[in-house]
């Protein structure tokens, strides 16, 4: 059971707080839902009390998770052979698990992508929505703003030999 005031991940939208609690009508259906404000975009989502379980939403990683992110955003970027539209469809997988390492090697290898040779428009976007959701649940997690955990990210990747 959530509470007001709990943070929480919505796997491909990224990372939030319950603002609260409200009844609708959908169709002629009453159903409760939580009200997720998301700190990008100032945001909100609302999402169905009884599907909470099924969609995947799941607690902020602690800060020592934090350190598992870093070492993705550090590591070898995977190389995935074959058109910018298989490449597109495995990294969309990939962020739907909801695993924040997952969503970590998308952005990191997107990132070396573009360097190498430009990313088509639809993985641009799936490099921004992958950099958003990163950037939503590490705010919370390292108590940062959200153009201070991007600084962290960037700084990184430039590290790693690669920047933005």
């Amino acid at each position: 059971m959530l509470h007001i005031g709990d943070k929480v991940v919505y796997p491909m939208h990224g990372a939030g707080v319950i603002a609260g609690i409200e009844d609708c009508e959908v169709l002629g259906e009453g159903r409760s839902y939580y009200v997720l404000r998301m700190p990008l975009g100032n945001m909100k989502v609302m999402i169905p009390t009884d599907n909470v379980d099924t969609i995947g939403l799941r607690d902020i990683i602690s800060i020592d998770d934090v350190e598992k992110v870093r070492d993705v955003l550090t590591g070898v970027p995977e190389h995935v052979l074959g058109s910018w539209n298989k490449r597109f469809h495995a990294n969309l997988e990939r962020m739907k698990s909801g695993d924040v390492c997952d969503v970590a090697a998308v952005a990191r290898n997107l990132i070396l992508q573009d360097r190498l040779r430009k990313i088509s428009s639809g993985e641009r976007r799936l490099l921004d929505l992958a950099k958003q959701i990163l950037i939503s649940e590490l705010v919370y997690a390292c108590g940062k703003t959200p153009q201070e955990v991007e600084l962290w990210m960037d700084n990184l990747l430039a590290k790693n030999g690669f920047d933005r």
